[in-house]
C-alpha cells in the first residue's frame, strides 16, 4: 500500500495539512456524536450519535498510526487499520442490534422516542 499520495494534502494556501487538523477533525466528530447522544429524544439520532463516536475513534486510530512513526514492517505495521477495522465491525454488529431493538421497541409501543417509553414490559 502506498501512503506517499497523503503526505501531499495541502490547504488551498499550500501549507501541509498536518496531525492538528486531524485531531480537529476527529474532536468535532466527537462533540457532534456526544451532542446527538445526549440531546436527541429519538432513538435514531441517539444511534447515529454513537456512530459518529465510534468514526471519531476510528480516525484517531488512523492519524495516530500514520503519523506516530509506525513501522513499515514489523509487528506493528498495521496496527491502526486493524484496529480501526475492528471498530467498524463492532459498529456494524451495534447497528444491528440496536436496529433490532428499535424494531421491537416500536412493533409494542408504537413509537421510538425514548422519552415516552418508560417501562420495558407491558
Amino acid at each position: 500500500m502506498n501512503l506517499a499520495m497523503f503526505d501531499n494534502l495541502t490547504f488551498s494556501g499550500g501549507s501541509p495539512v498536518g496531525l492538528q487538523v486531524y485531531l480537529l477533525v476527529s474532536a468535532l466528530l466527537f462533540v457532534f456524536g456526544l451532542i446527538a447522544c445526549m440531546a436527541r429524544r429519538n432513538a435514531i439520532g441517539i444511534l447515529i450519535g454513537i456512530e459518529l463516536i465510534l468514526n471519531a475513534a476510528i480516525l484517531n486510530f488512523m492519524v495516530f498510526w500514520r503519523f506516530g512513526g509506525s513501522p513499515v514492517t514489523g509487528e506493528g505495521a498495521f496496527a491502526g487499520p486493524f484496529f480501526g477495522i475492528f471498530v467498524i465491525i463492532l459498529a456494524a454488529c451495534e447497528a444491528a442490534v440496536a436496529l433490532a431493538i428499535l424494531l421491537s421497541l416500536y412493533f409494542n409501543f408504537g413509537t421510538v422516542e425514548v422519552d415516552s417509553i418508560r417501562q420495558m414490559k407491558r
